[in-house]
C-alpha cells in the first residue's frame, strides 16, 4: 500500500522534532519595541517550556523549543534602529501619512517584520507598501493598493 495512505504518526506519541519556522532572508531590522517584544516572547516562551517539561507534555515543550529556536535566532541577527530625527524622506521606524484620491487619511509605521500588525498601522519595511514608501518625501505620490495617494505627514 502506498505511503500516503498510511497513517505515520500516532496521536498518542507527538511529534518531538517540529520543523523550524522559516526566517525571513531579509535583513532583521527591528525598533526599540520590537527589540522589546522579541525579549517578551523569549522570557514567556521559557517558561511556556518549563511548564511543558514539568507536565511531561512532550508536544507543548515542542512547540516551545521550535519557537524558542525561531525567537532566539531573531534576536542574534536583530539590528535595533532607533528612530531617525531626520523626516525629510520616510525611513524605517517613521510614521508616514499619507492621503488617498477622495481624501481620506492612512497613517502607517515602517517596523521590522516580527513586529508587523497591520490593523494597527505597523507594516514591514519589506512589504510592497514599505518599499513604496522608503525614501519619499513629503508632496510624493505613491501607489497603495492599486490607488494613488499622496504623502502628507512623516514623523
Amino acid at each position: 500500500m502506498s505511503g500516503a495512505f498510511t497513517k505515520e504518526q500516532d496521536d498518542d506519541e507527538p511529534r518531538e522534532d517540529l520543523p523550524d519556522r522559516p526566517v525571513s532572508p531579509h535583513r532583521n531590522l527591528v525598533t526599540p519595541q520590537g527589540f522589546a517584544q522579541i525579549e517578551g516572547e523569549l522570557t514567556r516562551l521559557h517558561a511556556e517550556l518549563s511548564q511543558a517539561q514539568a507536565q511531561d507534555d512532550k508536544h507543548a515543550a515542542a512547540r516551545a523549543s521550535r519557537d524558542l529556536r525561531y525567537w532566539t535566532a531573531r534576536r542574534a541577527s536583530a539590528e535595533v534602529i532607533h528612530p531617525i530625527a531626520d523626516t525629510s524622506q520616510v525611513r524605517f521606524g517613521h510614521h508616514v501619512v499619507i492621503e488617498h484620491e477622495g481624501g481620506k487619511r492612512q497613517g502607517f509605521r515602517l517596523v521590522g517584520e516580527d513586529e508587523a500588525d497591520p490593523a494597527k498601522g505597523l507594516i514591514p519595511y519589506v512589504a510592497p507598501l514599505g518599499k513604496a514608501l522608503l525614501g519619499k518625501s513629503v508632496g510624493d505620490g505613491v501607489e497603495v493598493i492599486h490607488h494613488s495617494a499622496k504623502i502628507v505627514e512623516i514623523r
